[in-house]
């Protein structure tokens, strides 16, 4: 028996799907950064073209963007984008969480670049912070602060799970369910 499957490369999938922004409004309140960018990859080649795309007709024509490496396998120099050429460059002094957007005529741009392998929930929470306007927070504070509410989510999620497995019984400070027996009477006489 021969079975076949189907591996869409991430460069094949990141051309099909837009990309997944999320930007600060227009104002005058001046920020740490300008949005958030959630690649599905981390294969620059092929999920640049998507982002200066959908930011073309927003912030005008992206010329150049610089990365920080340690997050990115492999940075190209340049990506073919509609015709013309995209330049990268990369900075290990860079936030790694961070992206640099650049254009001749009309400014820069920072972005938080949200990983990958983000879960939705998490990658919504960065987004939704990332886009606030005049907000002093910086990309790598941003992702600190999401590793303690991730970690505080699953936490709680544990106790959940540890609450039900104990029957819903309230703990005594030693450790040990209390019974219902050991509950005081309510003034109905319930337990």
């Amino acid at each position: 028996m021969t079975t076949t499957f189907d591996r869409t490369a991430p460069r094949d999938l990141a051309a099909e799907l837009p990309a997944r922004l999320s930007l600060t409004p227009k104002t005058t309140l001046a920020g740490q950064l300008d949005g958030a960018w959630w690649p599905y990859s981390r294969d620059l080649e092929a999920e640049l073209p998507a982002l200066a795309a959908a930011l073309d007709e927003t912030w005008g024509r992206i010329t150049r963007v610089s990365v920080n490496p340690s997050r990115w396998p492999v940075v190209p120099r340049t990506v073919a984008v509609d015709g013309r050429v995209l330049h990268v460059g990369w900075f290990t002094e860079q936030d790694p969480d961070k992206l640099i957007l650049l254009s001749y005529t009309v400014g820069r741009w920072d972005l938080l670049v949200i990983p990958p392998e983000t879960e939705p929930a998490a990658a919504a929470r960065l987004m939704a912070a990332a886009a606030i306007p005049g907000s002093v927070l910086a990309a790598g504070v941003l992702m600190a602060n999401e590793i303690v509410i991730g970690r505080g989510i699953r936490d709680t999620g544990r106790r959940e799970a540890a609450w039900e497995d104990e029957g819903g019984a309230c703990m005594s400070p030693f450790g040990e369910p209390f019974g219902r027996s050991a509950l005081p009477l309510s003034a109905n006489g319930w337990r």
